[in-house]
């Protein structure tokens, strides 16, 4: 690890001015390229002290041993330069994106005499017309296929092409009428080319024109009572008007946009871009990438520009596929500045480029959809990754390596408190089992020794209740003797002690069923199916301890729960915490958090269980405040169900009206008898306020609804 003062420039020796700067390693190989619009302004920050840098930027200045520059003229170089650098070097801290495929375009090859139709991957190569790229290859197929009976293209490759011309005679496909055979000397090699343009121009969005020509052939065929070659051409246009359905039309102003949207954790970040052309969506591909360096949105949208027109030319309306740059760029948003990539994104298209975000309309709404595909790529790129058995294994031992445990943790249990300024305090338990979630054993609790916004007190009372149950699951089949327990796990003094009873049960998401409980097989280590059921056959739901207990916060979570698990006499249970803003891994009794490799998989699966316990958390905590919100005087009638509720307030307009109201009155709403009535009547009487509701700021009394 070097030391960054060892190969600090000189004062004075930096510019100020725009350029573009290369960290390398001890190997000269380049570890980092960046540009600023102020090199020494910008460098002098990666100098500072160590303690004070993000810590993925002090990795990267403690890896590098040597710092260059090159200074350009203006930001719109430097950011042509660092592209330029990054697609060159590849450097290991910079943001790059990956496919998580290769996605396939539809492409024209019309830098060849006669031009073929084929799906394409890879670089694209000059000379040939993209369209695209499609989710799938066998999308490509059929649109082209319904496209070949109006423009019969070659499609065939270049052996069976030659092999044909050799014969004599053409292909299948020359024979049932999906190709003009130019190989046979059918159409001549300018007729075939106009039909290839024709073909690109119809991809491109120009459809109307074709149908108009095809619908006008069709009535001068069924006049001229030619009904076959009528027939025929209805097919074509059907046959078109399908392929046209399979790109929806999107935005009714026959825009050219493509529109990026990006998701993205602490870790990792996911990028979706829709190309759309004449209002359709043409293509539509999506990017992962590692957070090597600490960016936000901002940054990942202006290195996802970079990527994405560093190599086109031109407009995209030309084309009609995902190639060139097209009118409008919509972001979630903006870089900072935002000026030089626009201007970049107007060279490269030779016209005025909008860089924006969209604000209202149907822009807006498609964004939205971008959006929710960026965030389902990256739960399934996470997904993928957490399912991989291997990855799991190392996963669990980075764990147990990085915190000294004796084994790997094959049980997990991660606890977090969600409140809304105080109200509303509960908590959450998510368990993970070889290193997959176990939803069947996850557990909710309500906060309930006391009121008010205490997240270490909180996180200490849910940790003691949580075990406090498993000793009593142990005292009942006779592992952990009753004097060892204290005489507090079934009496103790409410609220002068600092552990609640066990009364205070956790209200549970579900009750898991026999079928859910783990066995031999799927939980490793654990006891065997009969050990977690009790004497009535019904599951246990503290049964199993925990290897590893996870908080989700810094070091006073963590000191609240390891205090819990000693006043329980319970030494055998592992504690960290996971603070959110850095992912720094806490230990009790620990000064320094221990910090983890961004690549670790370890830290990947920890951070995968904190997020999941939030999750899980806010869905209840939600849930209560808007239960809460929804009471209303009429949930304490006994027997009064929804339906005769909705039917006396849309009756009397509201409860103030229907407290007013005599029981003759209230017996005449459909569906509530005398008896109701009169229940409804005195249930509200005993409920009523003192005095009118008054909005103290304005004096206006407040009717209830």
């Amino acid at each position: 690890m070097a030391d960054p003062s060892t190969y600090r420039p000189k004062p004075g020796e930096i510019p100020d001015s725009p350029g573009v700067y290369r960290f390398r390693d001890e190997h000269r190989r380049v570890i980092y390229v960046g540009k600023a619009k102020s090199l020494r302004q910008r460098l002098n920050n990666y100098f500072q002290d160590l303690a004070g840098l993000h810590p993925r930027t002090r990795t990267m200045v403690t890896t590098a041993a040597s710092v260059e520059w090159t200074v350009v003229g203006t930001e719109v170089e430097a950011l042509q330069l660092e592209y330029t650098w990054i697609q060159e070097f590849a450097p290991r801290f910079n943001v790059k994106y990956r496919d998580d495929k290769s996605y396939p375009s539809l492409a024209v090859t019309m830098n060849e005499q006669f031009p073929r139709v084929q799906v394409m991957r890879g670089p694209k190569k000059k000379g040939v017309r993209y369209f695209g790229p499609y989710g799938q290859a066998w999308a490509i197929r059929e649109t082209v296929d319904l496209m070949l009976r109006v423009f019969p293209v070659r499609t065939c490759s270049a052996g069976v092409f030659k092999r044909s011309a050799q014969i004599g005679r053409p292909c299948l496909l020359g024979y049932i009428g999906k190709c003009s055979a130019p190989c046979v000397g059918r159409v001549s090699p300018e007729e075939h080319r106009e039909l290839a343009e024709e073909f690109c121009d119809f991809m491109a969005g120009h459809t109307g024109s074709y149908l108009r020509r095809l619908e006008r052939g069709m009535q001068e065929a069924a006049e001229e009572m030619e009904y076959e070659r009528a027939a025929r051409l209805r097919d074509d246009i059907d046959a078109l008007k399908r392929a046209m359905e399979k790109n929806a039309v999107v935005l009714t102003d026959a825009t050219d946009a493509d529109l990026i949207a990006v998701a993205e954790d602490e870790l990792e970040a996911a990028l979706q871009i829709f190309h759309v052309r004449g209002g359709r969506v043409r293509g539509q591909r999506g990017w992962v990438t590692d957070k090597v360096e600490a960016v936000g949105t901002p940054e990942l949208v202006e290195h996802a520009l970079q990527q994405l027109y560093g190599a086109e030319q031109g407009d995209a309306s030309e084309g009609g596929g995902s190639g060139g740059v097209p009118k409008e760029v919509l972001v979630p948003a903006l870089p900072e500045p935002a000026e030089p990539i626009a201007q970049w994104l107007t060279g490269r298209r030779g016209a005025q480029v909008s860089l924006r975000i969209p604000q209202r309309g149907d822009k807006r709404a498609l964004m939205e959809t971008v959006k929710r595909n960026a965030e389902h790529a990256l739960v399934l790129h996470k997904t993928k990754r957490a399912s991989d058995l291997t990855t799991r294994s190392r996963a669990l031992e980075e764990i147990a390596d990085a915190l000294e445990l004796e084994s790997a943790p094959l049980r997990i249990e991660c606890f977090d408190i969600s409140h809304l300024q105080g109200d509303d305090v509960v908590a959450s338990m998510v368990v993970f089992e070889d290193g997959l979630a176990r939803k069947s054993e996850y557990r909710r609790f309500q906060i309930k020794s006391f009121a008010g916004q205490d997240d270490v007190r909180a996180m200490h009372e849910v940790i003691s209740r949580r075990f406090r149950r498993y000793l009593v699951e142990k005292q009942k089949t006779g592992e952990w003797p009753e004097e060892e327990l204290g005489g507090e796990l079934e009496a103790g003094p409410e609220g002068d002690s600092p552990l609640p009873r066990p009364e205070a049960a956790p209200v549970p998401e579900s009750v898991p069923g026999p079928s859910q409980e783990p066995s031999p097989e799927s939980a490793p280590g654990q006891p065997a199916q009969g050990a977690v059921r009790d004497e009535e056959g019904r599951p246990k739901r503290f049964a199993y301890p925990p290897q590893l207990v996870v908080v989700d916060g810094g070091q006073p979570q963590v000191a609240a729960a390891k205090a819990a698990l000693e006043e329980l006499g319970i030494d055998d249970v592992a504690v960290c915490g996971l603070a959110k803003r850095l992912e720094e891994v806490w230990l009790p009794g620990d000064s320094d958090p221990v910090v983890l490799p961004r690549s670790s998989e370890g830290l990947y699966l920890l951070q995968r269980v904190r997020d999941e316990a939030h999750r899980f958390a806010i869905r209840y905590q939600r849930g209560k405040r808007g239960k809460r919100l929804r009471s209303s005087p009429l949930d304490a009638v006994q027997g009064l169900g929804e339906t005769r509720k909705k039917a006396l307030l849309k009756h009397f307009g509201s409860v103030k009206k229907l407290r007013a109201a005599r029981v003759e009155e209230i017996s005449q709403v459909p569906g509530i008898g005398r008896k109701t009535a009169e229940t409804v009547a005195a249930a509200l009487a005993q409920g009523a306020p003192a005095g009118p509701v008054v909005n103290t700021a304005t004096g206006e009394i407040v009717e209830e609804e």
